[in-house]
């Protein structure tokens, strides 16, 4: 096979033989200078399930604090495509929510961000630094992947932000040239630096703003949307109108406006079949409706994050 495989059997086969290739090749490369090496193979399920999300998060940190480099990568041999985390780029910056990292630095094939496209625009200047992705840093990027990969710039400026809003600092830099991570390690200006988000989202906040899948969407009335978003409140079934999607109870769902935007994400605590008899309602008639209730609220202020990376009171962490 040349190139990227094209066909889903066709990848899962070709990472089922690389694998242990890839893991003999670090194991060769850091044995010698006295690292000791371990794989992790994650799904995007893994970290879409609390407790298993925690589980792997104590792996990491058990390796990690007996010195040992675990490499990661997602588990390409069992994977489907509604499940996967999409390109290495976002599972690299759910890896530093995960373990927490201060740092994550993106290898790529081109030098950072630069202003234009390097390939069209040869006076093209490499920003050094980028202090907040704004929808004009993004608009630098283009959206053409890499050749083997799946992802582009746009892409990893996706992960510096989910990276960011977990207290990390993003480096992409060019990942062919030797000695780039020593000279970065020694604070030489290498790629681009992108600075975490000045109000970073609590752990638990983060994993629901971008680890756990959305199931389902819930439209909101004007008021809702004024309750969720600027006054911080937990969303309750009176100001719902439409539901899409099937979710069940502790599911992941999206909070829209009336035009449709994404105003939050939550965690839900009725299914679709139970939201959809109760939506509209007063808390009181929950039960009348049901016969049970798991309580007023549809989504829990606790289990709700806005979107954007817009912080809700008592989303914040220092």
């Amino acid at each position: 096979i040349d190139g990227r495989p094209p066909s889903i059997p066709l990848r899962q086969a070709a990472a089922a033989i690389g694998q242990s290739r890839l893991m003999r090749a670090w194991k060769e490369e850091l044995l010698p200078r006295g690292h000791l090496v371990a794989q992790v193979l994650l799904t995007r399920d893994d970290l879409n399930n609390r407790r298993r999300y925690l589980n792997a998060r104590n792996t990491l940190t058990t390796l990690l604090e007996h010195r040992v480099i675990p490499v990661i990568n997602e588990n390409d041999t069992v994977v489907v495509d509604e499940l996967r985390f999409g390109d290495n780029d976002n599972l690299s910056a759910m890896t530093a929510n995960l373990c927490e990292a201060n740092l994550l630095v993106i290898l790529s094939d081109v030098e950072g961000l630069y202003d234009h496209d390097p390939r069209h625009h040869p006076d093209a200047q490499l920003l050094r630094e980028v202090a907040l992705i704004t929808p004009e840093i993004e608009a630098m990027a283009g959206d053409t992947p890499g050749h083997l990969g799946t992802g582009g710039m746009v892409t990893k400026i996706r992960a510096a932000r989910t990276a960011g809003l977990c207290g990390a600092a993003t480096v992409i830099l060019d990942g062919r040239k030797p000695g780039q991570l020593v000279r970065l390690m020694n604070g030489e200006p290498v790629g681009t630096l992108f600075h975490p988000a000045r109000d970073r989202l609590a752990a638990r906040k983060h994993w629901i703003a971008f680890t756990k899948k959305p199931q389902g969407d819930i439209r909101l009335d004007a008021g809702a949307v004024r309750a969720v978003r600027d006054m911080g409140r937990s969303l309750l079934p009176s100001g719902i109108t439409a539901l899409s999607g099937r979710f069940e109870r502790g599911d992941a769902v999206r909070l829209l406006d009336p035009d449709g935007n994404e105003v939050a994400r939550g965690i839900v605590n009725y299914a679709h079949d139970e939201l959809r008899r109760i939506m509209g309602c007063k808390t009181a008639e929950i039960e009348t409706i049901l016969g049970y209730r798991y309580g007023d609220e549809i989504v829990h202020r606790d289990n709700l994050t806005l979107a954007q990376g817009r912080c809700t009171e008592g989303e914040k962490t220092s």
